[in-house]
């Protein structure tokens, strides 16, 4: 397995979102400091420049049809994109607190040729609403008790779950009401979905990794950490869950009853695990350090290690392409690197 350079290009501050175009024409990358590079994802050429936020760009998510880029940022609002256009096409406030998270409703997977509306929710502050393609507030909902830090819709777009000190809320994508509520005492920093939308997971302050699985209220608790657990991604078959956390990525066995009472895989770093992100169809796993070592994993060998390689950056974002046949690394530098991936 080899990891080679496909291009590289540079923004104007670190990377802090990256993410594809549904179709992988597109790469968006967004600046700490506020711009947003579209670039072509077959050779990097940049295809448009947005201004982004003032004060500084958080995030951005391509909507399901690649139309738009959605963004959001420390002025407190959310704005829209116009992905071919290449242009700002509207709007949405949210207040006084920064945009931190925002995601695109997932396609319906029973309604055919669904683009779920082109519906955003986004957190600002204690703040979640729901925001149309238009830049219109579909619906604002109460606001919580702390400040959202993490947010992640159910893979088939019914709910949406939003995380804060002291647990997570599910809340009902058409019809706004709250479907359950999880409590959990201490801070949440990030939150995954299973793909077939059996677990949820968080990864939190205290250090450890939580488990529910809704639908029965049951629980699972791992703990053990070294530090707190930022980010987590499972596989396309929801059976392997790759979180941060030290100086390895630890992946766990989710299949059966779930993996409380089972040793995770440990994937070696030398320096503090960054980053994880499984291909979206296929089984390798791309993990990251704050050393500049990214490297390629499958977890269900004995022998695990596929590649590695060392960029002259700490590395900030990964994202796999939709066809996984190129990996984008975002650098604390502001560069921006896709690798290409050979068997």
């Amino acid at each position: 397995m080899n990891l080679e350079k496909q291009w590289a290009s540079q923004i104007d501050d670190y990377v802090i979102d990256l993410d594809w175009a549904p179709d992988g024409s597109l790469l968006a990358a967004a600046a700490g400091s506020g711009p947003i590079g579209v670039l072509a994802g077959d050779g990097g050429a940049r295809r448009h420049e947005f201004q982004g936020h003032d004060a500084g760009t958080n995030c951005l998510s391509f909507s399901p049809d690649g139309r738009f880029l959605a963004s959001g940022g420390q002025d407190g609002a959310v704005k829209i994109w116009d992905a071919a256009a290449g242009q700002h096409a509207a709007t949405a406030a949210m207040g006084p607190g920064w945009v931190e998270h925002l995601a695109w409703r997932p396609p319906s997977p029973v309604i055919a040729g669904s683009v779920a509306g082109g519906l955003i929710a986004a957190t600002a502050g204690r703040k979640l609403a729901f925001i149309g393609s238009d830049g219109s507030v579909r619906h604002a909902f109460p606001d919580a008790s702390k400040t959202l830090s993490a947010l992640a819709w159910e893979p088939a777009g019914g709910c949406v779950a939003a995380a804060c000190f002291g647990g997570i809320r599910l809340w009902d994508a058409d019809d706004f009401v709250l479907q359950k509520e999880l409590p959990y005492a201490n801070g949440i920093h990030a939150l995954a979905w299973s793909g077939d939308g059996r677990w949820l997971v968080s990864g939190n302050q205290d250090p450890s990794v939580h488990l529910w699985i809704p639908a029965d209220d049951i629980e699972l608790h791992m703990s053990g950490y070294e530090g707190k657990v930022k980010h987590l991604s499972f596989d396309h078959t929801g059976r392997w869950l790759a979180t941060s956390g030290g100086h390895d990525a630890c992946v766990w066995d989710c299949s059966g009853a779930g993996p409380e009472g089972r040793a995770p895989a440990m994937l070696p770093h030398d320096s503090p695990v960054c980053a994880v992100a499984f291909q979206r169809r296929h089984g390798l796993l791309a993990t990251a350090s704050d050393d500049g070592a990214c490297v390629l994993w499958s977890p269900e060998r004995k022998q695990p290690l596929r590649a590695t390689v060392r960029m002259p950056a700490s590395p900030t974002r990964l994202s796999w392409s939709p066809d996984d046949r190129f990996l984008a690394i975002g650098s604390a530098k502001g560069a921006v690197y896709v690798l290409r991936c050979e068997p």
